[in-house]
């Protein structure tokens, strides 16, 4: 199929971030050649002033659509910005990343090669890392799939897991699948990709690894995921509540009953944990407590996406 730059649309959704997200926006503005839109989907309760005039500023521009929401959730920015998008595919990205040149010429590339794909996986470089030809070797169904996928390779493949932090999807196969799941609760949202991705193939979409497409994520100390302090020492559900709820979501039998069991074993099972076991404990009413609300969540039912 055709596909160009400019079928594409950026979507940044953002929270407590300010001159890291400037200079994310600052850059995939200046991709060559460029995105058809930049959507900036605005989660942050209040910015520095600096951060405000120059988002305003660029708003008024054309340069980027600036849409703020009321309450943090990437897995509400992100529906958001399927929904506000008008081009064919959209691109999601962190708020804290160095893009590649050629990014978006990238994801439009893979479409175009392979066009049985709905949805693509770009290349994710953490802090350290470096690319790598790497052969996967892990596990291809199931619910620890494509677990061990390493999101550094550059190996362009067939996969059946995503970051959210770059990937693309075709805009109506995500509307038909309905979205991203809304139960996967802020802002840690755990799992909330993986189960997408598990929807997105059990409806007979295909995910495809694209390496060309390349960004490296900063990993800012503040903001994010990062709001909400340590998992290791934190008897808040939130932590786990996105992982039960993607077993009874996507496991079946004695699979899900396994992988809900050894979870909170496998939590404490760390360095952190062997040096400090008083706070054992804490983690595991953290982890009960993930449980009771994953299950009431699953028993309300998806919270998914109409199709327009």
């Amino acid at each position: 199929m055709l596909m160009k730059p400019s079928d594409i649309t950026i979507a940044i959704p953002t929270y407590g971030r300010d001159a890291v997200l400037l200079e994310t926006v600052r850059q995939l503005a200046a991709q060559d050649p460029a995105a058809g839109a930049v959507l900036v989907v605005d989660q942050t309760v209040a910015h520095d002033a600096q951060t405000t005039r120059q988002l305003q500023e660029w708003h008024q521009e054309g340069r980027i659509q600036w849409i703020r929401l009321e309450r943090p959730s990437v897995v509400i920015a992100m529906n958001t910005a399927l929904r506000v998008a008008v081009t064919t595919v959209v691109l999601f990205v962190d708020d804290d990343i160095i893009p590649a040149p050629g990014l978006v010429a990238a994801h439009a590339a893979a479409y175009e090669a392979v066009p049985e794909a709905w949805a693509v996986a770009g290349q994710v470089l953490q802090p350290g890392d470096t690319s790598k030809d790497v052969q996967f070797r892990g596990l291809t169904s199931g619910l620890t799939a494509f677990e061990t996928f390493s999101f550094f390779s550059r190996q362009a493949q067939w996969i059946g897991n995503v970051m959210a932090g770059n990937l693309s999807v075709k805009r109506v196969s995500a509307l038909e699948v309905g979205g991203f799941d809304e139960n996967f609760i802020p802002p840690v949202a755990y799992r909330f990709e993986t189960e997408f991705a598990h929807r997105l193939l059990a409806a007979g979409g295909r995910i495809w690894f694209e390496p060309r497409a390349s960004l490296r994520h900063l990993r800012a100390v503040s903001g994010g995921t990062r709001s909400l302090g340590s998992h290791l020492t934190s008897a808040s559900p939130l932590h786990g509540v996105g992982d039960y709820y993607y077993a009874l979501r996507c496991g079946r039998g004695w699979e899900r009953l396994v992988y809900m069991v050894r979870r909170p074993f496998r939590e404490v099972r760390t360095r952190f944990h062997l040096g400090h076991p008083w706070w054992i404990p804490v983690k595991f009413i953290g982890e009960l407590r993930a449980l009771a609300l994953a299950l009431r969540l699953f028993r309300k039912g998806p919270k998914l996406l109409e199709m327009p």
